[in-house]
C-alpha cells in the first residue's frame, strides 16, 4: 500500500460579484412586481403575498456578505432572476470544463507536476452541465492528461468523496497521481426568487492534485485517513432531471430547482457531521488537541461554529476554523477546498488538520491531513 499526499490546490474565482445589497434590491423589485400582479389572488387567499428580504437578514441568517457568479446581469434582472449564460457550440469547451481547467492548472503549478503526469481526473460536483460525454473526460482532453477520467456527484460532499476515491486508487497502486476538480455553477440551480434561499450560493471551481507520498521535497499534506458516509434524506433536493419532460412538467416549477427544509437540515446534519468527525478522529488515533485547523464545508456560519465547538470541545480560536463563506457564499463541494487552499500554508511540519464536507444525501466526507 502506498501513502498519499495533497501536493497542490487551485481556485478559479469568477470576476463578477453580487453583494447582499445588490441582491436585495433586485429581489425586492421582483417581490413588488409579483404582489402587484397578484392583488386579487392574494386578497382571496389563493396566493401568498411575498415579503421583502434585507441585507441584515441575509448576514444574520448565513454569515454571507457577497458571492461570485459567472453572470450577475440575469440574476439581478427582476424579470428574470437567474444567470444569462451564452450558448456554446458543441466543439467549444464547456463552461464547467473551462472553469475546472483553470483551477487544475493552478493546482498543477503548485504541485510541480506536468499534466501528462496525471493518471486520473475526477470531476466531482453537485450539478453537471450535461449527462455525457463526461466533463472530466473533456478536461482530460483540454489539459492533455493521461489515463482516464469520470464524473462524480455526491452534492456538497463531492470533493471529499472524490479525494477518498482518488486516494484509494493511489494507495492500491493502480494510479500514481490524480486531479480532483470541483467546478460549481451553483447560481444556475438556485431559485433566486425564494426569500428563504435566494442568498445561499455562489460560483467557483477548485482542484487538488493527489499523488504518491514518495520522495516529495516540496511542501505537501500527507493524507492520514479518509472517511465517507451517507444517510438518505429528502430535505435537500433538486428534481430537475432528464425525465422531467416525460412527466409533462416543463413549465416554470419551484420544485425543479434547489429545495431545502432548512430547519430539519440544521437539526439532523449537525449531529451526523459531529459524530462522523469524532469517530473518524478516534479510529485514526487523532485527539482534539492535535487538530490545528478545521476546513469545513462552507454552508452556514452557525453550522460551522457548532461543529467546530463539538469537534474541539471548545470555541475555536481565531484561525483554527477559517471561513470563506462571507466572500464566496456556499459553493457546494468546493467550499472546504477553498478554505484549505487559502488557509493551510501557515501550518508547520507535523501539524494536523481535517477537511470536511457535508450536504444533500445526506452525505458527509472527511479527510485528515498532516503537513509534510
Amino acid at each position: 500500500m502506498h501513502s498519499v499526499a495533497i501536493t497542490g490546490t487551485g481556485v478559479f474565482t469568477p470576476k463578477e460579484v453580487i453583494t447582499n445589497a445588490d441582491l436585495v434590491t433586485a429581489y425586492n423589485a421582483y417581490v413588488d412586481h409579483f404582489n402587484a400582479s397578484h392583488v386579487a389572488d392574494i386578497a382571496a387567499g389563493t396566493v401568498d403575498e411575498k415579503t421583502h428580504s434585507s441585507a441584515d437578514f441575509i448576514l444574520a441568517a448565513s454569515g454571507i456578505e457577497q458571492r461570485y457568479v459567472m453572470d450577475k446581469s440575469g440574476v439581478l434582472d427582476p424579470a428574470r432572476m437567474y444567470p444569462r449564460l451564452s450558448v456554446r457550440d458543441d466543439d467549444a469547451p464547456s463552461l464547467m470544463a473551462e472553469m475546472g481547467c483553470d483551477a487544475a492548472r493552478q493546482a498543477l503549478d503548485q504541485s510541480g507536476c506536468a499534466a501528462q503526469d496525471i493518471d486520473l481526473i475526477i470531476c466531482a460536483a453537485s450539478n453537471h452541465e450535461r449527462a455525457y460525454p463526461a466533463i472530466a473526460v473533456e478536461m482530460q482532453a483540454l489539459l492533455g492528461t493521461a489515463g482516464f477520467a469520470f464524473d462524480m456527484n455526491v452534492a456538497c460532499s463531492s470533493a471529499t468523496f472524490g479525494m477518498q476515491t482518488a486516494a484509494d486508487m493511489i494507495r492500491s497502486g493502480s494510479i500514481r497521481r490524480a486531479l480532483v476538480i470541483n467546478p460549481e455553477i451553483c447560481s444556475a440551480h438556485l431559485e433566486w426568487r425564494d426569500r428563504d434561499c435566494h442568498f445561499i450560493f455562489g460560483d467557483v471551481a477548485t482542484a487538488a492534485v493527489l499523488e504518491r507520498d514518495e520522495n516529495l521535497s516540496h511542501p505537501h499534506f500527507k493524507i492520514l485517513s479518509t472517511r465517507c458516509a451517507t444517510q438518505y434524506s429528502n430535505n435537500i433536493r433538486n428534481n430537475n432531471g432528464f425525465l422531467r419532460r416525460t412527466r409533462d412538467q416543463m413549465e416554470d416549477r419551484r420544485d425543479m430547482q434547489f429545495m431545502q427544509n432548512g430547519r430539519k437540515v440544521f437539526k439532523e446534519v449537525l449531529p451526523l457531521v459531529s459524530d462522523h468527525i469524532a469517530a473518524h478522529m478516534d479510529e485514526t488515533g487523532i485527539t482534539r488537541d492535535q487538530i490545528k485547523r478545521l476546513w469545513l464545508h462552507q454552508a452556514n456560519k452557525s453550522m460551522n461554529d457548532y461543529i467546530g465547538k463539538k469537534v474541539l470541545g471548545r470555541v475555536p480560536e481565531p484561525g483554527e476554523q477559517p471561513n470563506i463563506l462571507q466572500d464566496y457564499a456556499n459553493t457546494s463541494s468546493a467550499g472546504s477546498i477553498i478554505a484549505f487552499s487559502q488557509y493551510s500554508d501557515d501550518l508547520s511540519k507535523g501539524e494536523t488538520g481535517l477537511i470536511c464536507s457535508f450536504g444533500a444525501g445526506y452525505s458527509v466526507g472527511s479527510v485528515i491531513v498532516q503537513r509534510g
